[in-house]
């Protein structure tokens, strides 16, 4: 899976919230990117991308061709960028660095309370 030569963004395949706006968002892009649930990749796939189980299992992480990593809200970003239209306009909004607070503080509470989000369940942590 490593040094696949192009972007992919890795999420929680057992949150079906997560599940759902990953395939929403993979649905619009531009290029050969991929979404894949980290619990496909195996610890050693991971370290190959310079994460850690640890790292994917409450963040979402966009690692780009070049091996640059972005977890959280800059992964949406990196993700939305991806798209056509008016997604590709709100990536270039979460990026910002005068919206970042904002971004960052939104990614936060999702992710803390993705249990409770459609399609949540309590393999999706909730802390």
């Amino acid at each position: 899976m490593t040094g696949v030569g192009h972007s992919i963004l890795i999420y929680d395949g057992d949150c079906g919230f997560c599940t759902a706006a990953a395939m929403w968002v993979s649905a619009s892009w531009r290029s050969a990117a991929r979404a894949v649930p980290f619990q496909v990749l195996g610890s050693e796939d991971l370290a190959g991308f310079g994460l850690t189980p640890d790292d994917v299992r409450k963040t979402a992480w966009w690692v780009d061709s070049s091996g640059r990593r972005d977890g959280g809200h800059r992964a949406v970003g990196r993700a939305l960028l991806e798209c056509r239209g008016w997604r590709r306009v709100l990536g270039r909004a979460v990026l910002l660095p005068a919206l970042s607070v904002i971004s960052r503080s939104g990614y936060a509470l999702v992710s803390r309370y993705r249990h409770m989000l459609p399609g949540g369940a309590s393999a999706c942590g909730g802390g």
